[in-house]
């Protein structure tokens, strides 16, 4: 199971100037991250690192994956991206490796690098980029910023249409659903569920399903093992594993043997990657789930 990342940027505010006549001049070239930092960008970069995979999975879908020059050993998608050279990995960033490079720009995520890292990157006056997509408008939201930057905003304008068209036509289908309640394990041992300021959250409504962990504030909240027989989900979503065995859950937690979705085969067991990146793939992870839910 890969890690979840977790946030730790908060906001500035930024405003335009006004020229002698009263009227707002809106200067084209700034671009607000999601630090609230403004950037000007009068030439195109051509040298990006990206830190994290949803960030190189959105370059890449916006068609400037050519572009980057270093990104992390979790990048792996699209197989394009497994060829870059990597400067970073889970925990660490190579620094040195980063600065031989010498960037245009670093895309940089809330979901996974650390403060220090943003502060080391930017006290070697590297150009740096706040990504923190922790939802669907989120993640529309980088895509949008890295196309101003890269000058393609048709083209991530078009994206965004079809992905919005797609998430309509999925949510048609809610009212077909016999079962809804759902659980949605990150972790087994120990219980982590998703908590309704997660992403993953979204990703459970948009599907259709009634997240029962949305309750808690938690992004990622902790369950014991009677709160899930008390709340007897019709689904349990799990991530892949070795074996993706219902019977080795029940050698764990056997008071589970009378849940609905245990009863009923309804659990499923689905790829790390596509659900818990914010990033492109968020539209196919709420098709996938859907097309499961109504079978």
């Amino acid at each position: 199971m890969k890690i979840l990342y977790v946030a730790f940027i908060l906001s500035l505010f930024i405003s335009a100037g006004c020229n002698e006549e009263p009227k707002t001049k809106i200067n084209q070239n700034l671009i607000t991250d999601d630090l609230h930092k403004s950037f000007e960008f009068l030439e195109i970069p051509e040298k990006v690192v990206t830190l994290a995979p949803n960030l190189t999975e959105l370059m890449f879908e916006l068609g400037l994956g050519n572009k980057i020059i270093g990104n992390t050993s979790y990048c792996n998608f699209p197989e394009p991206a497994k060829s870059i050279e990597n400067v970073a990995d889970l925990l660490t960033v190579n620094l040195e490796k980063i600065v031989a490079l010498n960037p245009d720009l670093i895309f940089i995520t809330a979901e996974g690098n650390s403060r220090s890292d943003y502060d080391k990157l930017t006290r070697l006056g590297l150009k740096v980029f706040v990504s923190k997509p922790k939802n669907y408008v989120g993640i529309k939201k980088t895509l949008l910023d890295m196309s101003k930057i890269f000058k393609v905003s048709e083209k991530a304008d078009s994206i965004v249409k079809n992905w919005d068209s797609r998430i309509a036509k999925v949510k048609q289908t809610h009212d077909k659903l016999v079962y809804k309640t759902a659980l949605f394990l990150i972790s087994t041992k120990p219980l982590f569920s998703a908590g309704k300021n997660s992403f993953v959250h979204q990703i459970l409504t948009f599907a259709g399903l009634e997240n029962l962990s949305a309750n808690s504030d938690v992004n990622y909240p902790m369950l014991n093992r009677e709160e899930i027989v008390i709340k007897n989900p019709d689904y349990i979503l799990l991530y892949s594993n070795n074996n993706n065995d219902v019977n080795e859950l029940l050698k764990i937690y056997p008071e589970w043997n009378t849940l609905s979705a245990i009863v009923n085969k309804r659990v499923f067991y689905i790829d790390a990657d596509l659900f818990s990146r914010p990033g492109p793939r968020f539209v196919d992870a709420v098709e996938e789930l859907n097309k499961l839910v109504l079978k």
